[in-house]
């Protein structure tokens, strides 16, 4: 009997039984982006809350029918993952993240996760529209966000969310991003204060609920996205991550910002008021300036991402971190500049998903209008050559 087992246990860990099992299925970005890198665009988490007559998520079906004739593969969203995990079908009441923005909502907004993220979903399988889950963590009028008290908590959070998605849809979720630009606490204030990416206590934050994901649902890839705290790449451990999600914009790398007198102002429009009198001067002053230290930080993130050895995903970037249409914005410069850094970030050859701007959405009318600027852009991501990962 020993003999027999000893025998069977031998032939299962021989390589020719090893090779006659069946090769475990691929995971999700694997699945969906076989061939060549995706064009993807960010709705945030104004797929949900921009719902309103002219606010352009009202009709999902027209929306997913004008991205998909601009030439874009996926959809990055807010799953509001804290919301799901407390009460999936309850009608939340949000604060505004800001309202000097064109994401989401500027005022107080209700929303209901469930059923409408299984039903966004489905429509965007429908059209061959891939799905990438991430969250803003939106703060409601009893603020829940803070009861993520730790990364198993957090973890927990997603589980529920992943949990909740119909199983005949979840072929269709593209990856999962557990926290908008870690660890900026505007979106996640439940984390300690001035936490560095790079610390031990970090790493703890980023490994410990994907861990848990993992677990529960090994088809999914996952990430944390990332915008500051470049400085300390080289000391920045990165191996929970299935690829890196950062976001840049010609911003990061020079000093517009503060030529221009724009500090992210939420709720004063002060920033804008900057920005409309003297951003396109400015860029214009010294274009080719401008241009480099964008090319600078996408040449950046490539060594990167060739360092590590993990490829790239960029869903917000390339020219000015916030705009809208606005008196005095003219958005001929936003283009130019996002045309530059789509072409330099696809001749990389280091992203499996680019982004054009972080303005792609219906309420920018003035960008979204270019169809066939987007078009362009689109074709040129769909002929960019893939990392070996």
């Amino acid at each position: 009997m020993l003999a027999g087992m000893q025998t069977r246990r031998s032939f299962l860990t021989s390589p020719l039984a090893l090779a006659a099992q069946p090769a475990a299925p691929p995971r999700s970005l694997k699945r969906h982006i076989p061939t060549h890198p995706l064009a993807i665009t960010m709705w945030d988490f104004s797929w949900l809350e921009r719902r309103w007559p002219g606010a352009g998520y009202e009709d999902w079906d027209l929306a997913l029918d004008e991205l998909k004739a601009r030439g874009y593969d996926a959809v990055r969203i807010d799953a509001y993952p804290h919301l799901v995990h407390f009460n999936p079908t309850r009608t939340w009441e949000l604060l505004p993240q800001w309202n000097t923005q064109d994401w989401g909502a500027p005022a107080r907004c209700r929303v209901q996760v469930q059923p409408a993220l299984n039903q966004f979903i489905a429509k965007c399988k429908q059209r061959q529209i891939s799905v990438g889950l991430s969250t803003w963590f939106r703060q409601d009028i009893d603020d829940h966000r803070l009861k993520i008290t730790s990364p198993e908590l957090l973890g927990q959070a997603w589980k529920s969310t992943l949990d909740s998605i119909d199983p005949s849809l979840r072929d269709n979720i593209l990856y999962v991003d557990l926290c908008n630009e870690f660890p900026l606490t505007v979106f996640a204030a439940f984390l300690p204060e001035k936490l560095r990416r790079a610390s031990p206590e970090g790493v703890r934050w980023m490994r410990t609920p994907i861990d848990l994901l993992r677990a529960a649902h090994p088809q999914y890839d996952y990430t944390f996205s990332i915008t500051n705290q470049y400085d300390t790449w080289r000391d920045e451990d990165v191996s929970m991550h299935d690829f890196l999600e950062p976001h840049l914009w010609m911003t990061h790398f020079s000093d517009f910002y503060t030529k221009l007198g724009y500090n992210y102002e939420r709720f004063d429009p002060k920033g804008y008021d900057n920005l409309a009198l003297h951003g396109e001067r400015l860029y214009r002053e010294n274009k080719a300036h401008w241009h480099d230290r964008l090319k600078h930080g996408i040449d950046f993130l490539a060594e990167w991402s060739k360092t590590v050895n993990k490829p790239l995903i960029t869903t917000e970037c390339w020219a000015v971190v916030d705009y809208k249409d606005f008196p005095l914005l003219n958005w001929d410069w936003i283009l130019e500049l996002c045309d530059l850094g789509t072409r330099h970030a696809a001749a990389h050859g280091r992203w499996i998903a680019i982004s054009t701007s972080n303005f792609c959405g219906p309420q920018f009318r003035g960008m979204w209008r270019e169809t066939a600027w987007h078009q362009q852009m689109t074709k040129i991501i769909h002929s960019a050559r893939l990392p070996a990962w």
